[in-house]
This record gives structure tokens, C-alpha cells and sequence, in this order.
């Protein structure tokens, strides 16, 4: 055995052990009772997949209580604008007299690069996916390091993902945090609406490194699956 695979071995077993470990307790935090805490706020960040993906995702975003979900972050991909606007929109529509007064904005904007655009051939896609990965983990990982009086926590305390494929480069950048032990938030994906009989290629791939992952049709739903059916949400 050569000196490098020596030297590596113990990082891929302890890469396996905590992937292991992180997925465990993903299962974990699923069957955890619910911990009611009405007077703290939540900070929350929803990713904006463009098109019907965005639609669905400021659906749901529309029926939170802003006072309780807030600040609020908005995901888009790069040249996304009609996600941005629409997101503008939701804010200007349910704002108030007293969230317009507040000194700290309510919500952001911000923008990571796609990881692979439409008809985009497959060849050309991994450059573009290692550069989305690595503006990701400099969102979820690096940037909070920053934020004044926010050492050990997460950039947001929920994230709400329901495709498409970029949101999986974004899980993934979450995924590599809980692995080394940085602190990262609770993860939720919502299966698309027009996902009736099977789950998205997104859905598929992110089945079992979510905390939370909830389907709109009885379908969808598994024996022994780890899918949360409420009926349609959108």
C-alpha cells in the first residue's frame, strides 16, 4: 500500500463515520416532539428555483407569519430576476407599518451561481457545479464567521429547498458543514406539486440528507419512509 493511500484512509473512514452519524440524527431530528418557543423569532432562508419552483416556494413562504419568521433570506440563482422580483413583491405586499420602520431590514436578497443551467450538456456542467458548491459553503460556512455576535451560529436557522438542482449543490455545502461540525440550520424540502407519482431527480437525491422532507400527494408516501404528508401546500 502506497504512503498516500495510507494517509488518506483515515480521512475517508472518518469522512463515512460522520456521514453516517449526520444522517442518523437527520432521522432523529424527525421524530423529535416539537419544542414551542411562541416569543423567539426564526430566521429563515428559502431558495427560489426559478419558474413554477419559485412560485410554489413564495406560496409557502406567504402563509408564515412574518413576525415570527424573520430576518427572512431569499436564495436565486445567478440571472434569476423574475425570482428576485417576485420576492420583492411578497415582501411589499404583506410589509407593515412597523416592519417598515424597523432600523435592521426583514429580509435579503442574495444570489449564488447556477449549478447548471437549462440544456446545458453534461460535459460542461461540473466546472459550473464546483463553482455554485463553492460559493455555497462560502454562504453557509465562511460568511457567518463574520457576522458580529453570531460566532456558532448558523446563517439561518431553517432552510426551505423544493428544487431544482442548484438547491442540491446547496444541501450538499450544508452537509460538508455538519460533517467537520460547523454549525448549520435545519434543512426542509418540499416536494414540487407536480411531483404526484414519483419524487423528483432533486427529491431522490436529497431523500435521506434532510431534516424534514414533505410530500403533497398520498402517493408519495412509503411504508416505512421518512415522508411527511399534510395534503397540499400550494
Amino acid at each position: 500500500m502506497s504512503s498516500c493511500a495510507i494517509i488518506l484512509l483515515p480521512f475517508l473512514l472518518f469522512f463515512c463515520v460522520r456521514l453516517y452519524f449526520v444522517i442518523f440524527s437527520s432521522r432523529r431530528i424527525r421524530l423529535a416532539p416539537a419544542n414551542p418557543r411562541p416569543q423567539r423569532t426564526c430566521s429563515i432562508a428559502i431558495f427560489l428555483g426559478s419558474g413554477g419552483h419559485t412560485s410554489e416556494a413564495l406560496k409557502l413562504a406567504s402563509a408564515l407569519d412574518f413576525g415570527r419568521y424573520s430576518p427572512r433570506t431569499y436564495i436565486v440563482s445567478e440571472g434569476d430576476a423574475f425570482s428576485a422580483q417576485k420576492a420583492l413583491a411578497l415582501e411589499h405586499l404583506k410589509a407593515t407599518d412597523d416592519t417598515l420602520s424597523d432600523d435592521q431590514p426583514q429580509y435579503r436578497l442574495l444570489t449564488i451561481p447556477r449549478a447548471r443551467r437549462v440544456h446545458q450538456s453534461l460535459l460542461s456542467t461540473p466546472p459550473d457545479a464546483v463553482k455554485s458548491l463553492l460559493a455555497c459553503m462560502y454562504l453557509v460556512s465562511v460568511r457567518p464567521l463574520f457576522n458580529k455576535g453570531a460566532f456558532r451560529e448558523p446563517f439561518v436557522d431553517l432552510l426551505i429547498l423544493n428544487g431544482p438542482g442548484t438547491c442540491v449543490i446547496l444541501c450538499a455545502a450544508i452537509l460538508l458543514n455538519r460533517i467537520i461540525g460547523l454549525p448549520s440550520p435545519r434543512v426542509m424540502y418540499v416536494e414540487s406539486f407536480a411531483r404526484v407519482k414519483s419524487l423528483s431527480l432533486s427529491g431522490k437525491l436529497l431523500y435521506y440528507f434532510t431534516d424534514r422532507f414533505v410530500v403533497q400527494w398520498p402517493d408519495l408516501v412509503q411504508s416505512g419512509g421518512r415522508e411527511i404528508y399534510r395534503g397540499c401546500l400550494v
